[in-house]
């Protein structure tokens, strides 16, 4: 399965087996998807989609039962592919006893790092993360948001290729938020693969290329926000101007429409439509009712989105 792609999945498939093999929960089912070098994908999903699993499976930590999967071109949970790959788990744990700048060391010792390059990527990262002045603090003292951006320096310290980060932003303030997503950015833009799995959709539609997104064990969805977006019903919010019974009669068709009248003659109506045909056909009805089309926007949800994929049912705890 020879590929370019910084992660390449196919036919992936994950059985969980309780003791004695009296109960199977599949939690993973055929699963293919090709992560394109030097992009940021989301992978999103209710509980119990499958997310974790998936996520341990590309790092080592699980076998699949069927299917396999590359990381950086080797294979997953190889040595030369868990070097070539930074992870930065969603509640890092750091003994309490070491500082910003032993945590680094030890972490680049994991990493067959020398100590010589050790010395330099771990001066190099604390400033980019704007923990120069904390390095000889003991991480104990250190807020969930300094502990998210050590984590991140950390999966930096010895230049990967691949990132892995899981949850990178959740339980952070707005400001820390933003500095990771920076970090996240700025990553990307030095040619890294960033493959972020989070439930926070705000952040993904401000920083993915790609969405994955998981339901009980099975793709529902992959590809760019762009076409996801064209996938969905087209919810329009147009600014009317002129005689209400005109402008009602011509969105008659339309089923229901949210109204509101913001001066004498002057409406603002929300509505759904099928396709861009329907929202063509909709403008027509207006002019020819004599109604003016003062302004006209389109909104989308990638929240509402999600919901449509997956299936309510799928929200139960997730297995791994």
């Amino acid at each position: 399965m020879a590929s370019t792609a910084a992660i390449e999945v196919d036919q992936l498939s994950k059985t969980y087996r309780s003791p004695f093999g009296l109960r199977r929960h599949l939690a993973l089912n055929n699963v293919s998807l090709s992560v394109p070098q030097g992009q940021i994908v989301s992978l999103l999903g209710p509980n119990g989609a499958g997310k974790t699993t998936l996520v341990k499976i590309l790092l080592g930590l699980l076998r699949p039962s069927a299917g396999k999967a590359e990381v950086a071109g080797e294979a997953a949970g190889s040595v030369p592919g868990r070097l070539r790959v930074g992870y930065l788990p969603e509640n890092l744990r750091t003994a309490s006893h070491h500082t910003a700048d032993s945590a680094l060391r030890f972490w680049g010792q994991l990493s067959h790092l020398s100590a010589s390059a050790s010395r330099t990527r771990r001066a190099e990262l604390l400033e980019t993360v704007d923990l120069a002045r904390w390095a000889s603090v003991p991480v104990r003292q250190f807020s969930k948001g300094m502990r998210q951006r050590l984590g991140l320096a950390g999966a930096l310290l010895h230049d990967p290729e691949i990132l892995i980060l899981d949850e990178p932003t959740d339980g952070l303030d707005p400001a820390g938020r933003k500095k990771v997503r920076d970090l996240i950015c700025q990553a990307k833009t030095e040619g890294k693969t960033i493959f972020l799995n989070s439930h926070l959709l705000q952040e993904v539609e401000q920083i993915s290329d790609q969405i994955a997104i998981l339901d009980r064990g099975e793709l529902k969805y992959y590809g760019s926000l762009a076409a996801l977006e064209r996938g969905e019903s087209l919810e329009i919010e147009l600014q009317l101007r002129g005689a209400e019974t005109e402008a009602r009669a011509a969105l008659d068709l339309y089923g229901e429409v949210t109204w509101q009248q913001v001066t004498e003659g002057y409406y603002r109506v929300r509505l759904n439509l099928a396709d861009q045909a329907a929202v063509d056909q909709c403008i027509d009805g207006l002019r020819a009712g004599g109604i003016s089309i003062v302004g006209m926007k389109r909104t989308f949800s990638l929240e509402d989105a999600f919901l449509n994929l997956v299936t309510p049912a799928a929200q139960t705890e997730e297995t791994g």
